[in-house]
């Protein structure tokens, strides 16, 4: 064992802060800016489909994008969402710029 030890301990070693560093990076949260979001409070017969559509004017995801961000930054497992529960949903706290369509004018 003690050979072993003086022929790989610079190996070992390295092997050993990865791994740890690996360790720490998978635990770490992801950050979300505080003005791409706000805490919501579950309502009786709400579903996050319903919530999206409630906020669909204050983000620009589709559904399903919407949903995944919720259940990813709320750590949830299902799409089961329960009266009284406080979720962090995407939004952004300026006002969207109104959007306007390109129409050709002839004359």
């Amino acid at each position: 064992m003690n050979n072993l030890w003086s022929k790989y301990s610079y190996a070992i070693i390295l092997f050993l802060l990865s791994g740890t560093f690996a360790l720490i990076l998978s635990f770490k949260q992801n950050p979300v800016p505080q003005d791409q979001y706000i805490t919501v409070t579950v309502s009786e017969g709400d579903s996050l489909l319903k919530i999206a559509g409630q906020y669909s004017e204050q983000h620009t995801l589709s559904n399903e994008e919407f949903i995944d961000w919720v259940k990813k930054y709320n750590k949830m497992v299902g799409d089961q969402i329960f009266p009284g529960d406080e979720i962090m949903i995407p939004v952004s706290k300026e006002a969207p710029a109104p959007r306007q369509l390109a129409s050709a004018l002839e004359e």
